[in-house]
């Protein structure tokens, strides 16, 4: 009888979690496809006119999506060598999230638009199209931020400083009689200003508040390129970092990917 259900477990295994079998290419595929139909059902109910005329019939498909996706969530645990690791695992929690807004729904009705971080599941895809080049390069990109973490930090908390000055000068030079009732309004100014984004809702009356905003706008375009350039030089010197510098005997050509083993220009066998 253990054996049966250790059989089954691993059959299952096999299926939901591996690509390698027919079956399991297949699984995926429908997961798939079961996500971006339940995605675009929260995306057409979110529509008066489609709510007002389709709304128990939405109500009826997404919640045969949300049984379907919390069996199949309860089969992986069940399968899973290690329950534990899969449950606290990244797509362990998208998982677990994608059910979750459906009950939380009956509770409180304005849960039901976080269906749609479902789409994260989508994620799957690499696996199945065997993307390992592109999570290669992503590994990469996310070394590079790890890396800038501190300067991007830095450049935010003078981000704010600048943000609290701008937001403090206006609050003092308009005050409430021109909108700037209180120093949180007015830093949302500021922000709203030195990110270039401008909404228009709050804006200075007065030459001195004016001329603050028009220094306001040049410090964002003076330093909005500051992170890219950050992240930008962290990425390059990342993706210098991971390329092998061994030079080919044959051809004495270097600038070789880390793991690489034949010379990509002669072909000839790399030293080790």
């Amino acid at each position: 009888m253990t054996g049966s259900v250790s059989r089954r477990k691993q059959q299952a295994f096999d299926i939901i979690f591996g690509t390698e079998s027919t079956a399991g290419k297949a699984f995926d595929v429908v997961l798939i496809m079961a996500i971006l139909i339940s995605v675009g059902v929260v995306i057409a109910d979110s529509i008066p006119e489609l709510h007002a005329q389709y709304g128990y019939l939405f109500w009826q498909i997404e919640w045969g999506f949300t049984l379907f996706f919390s069996v199949e969530y309860l089969i992986r645990i069940w399968c899973s060598p290690n329950p534990r690791a899969y449950v606290t695992s990244g797509f362990g929690v998208v998982d677990v999230l994608s059910v979750l807004p459906t009950y939380l729904a009956i509770i409180v009705p304005q849960a039901a638009p976080l269906l749609i971080l479902r789409v994260l599941r989508i994620l799957r895809i690499f696996r199945i199209l065997r993307l390992l080049p592109y999570v290669r390069e992503s590994t990469v990109l996310l070394e590079a931020l790890r890396r800038s973490r501190r300067k991007i930090f830095v450049f935010f908390s003078m981000m704010m400083v600048i943000t609290t000055v701008y937001g403090c000068l206006l609050y003092v030079v308009e005050g409430p009689e021109h909108g700037f009732n209180t120093i949180p309004e007015s830093i949302y100014w500021a922000i709203v200003t030195v990110t270039t984004v401008g909404y228009g809702d709050l804006v200075p009356m007065t030459a001195i508040g004016r001329a603050i905003a028009a220094l306001g706008m040049l410090t964002g375009y003076a330093i909005i390129a500051v992170p890219t350039g950050i992240i930008t030089a962290e990425l390059t010197h990342e993706m210098r970092r991971q390329r092998d510098f061994r030079s080919c005997e044959h051809c004495n050509r270097s600038g070789h990917d880390g793991d690489a083993e034949y010379c990509k220009y002669c072909g000839a066998l790399l030293p080790h």
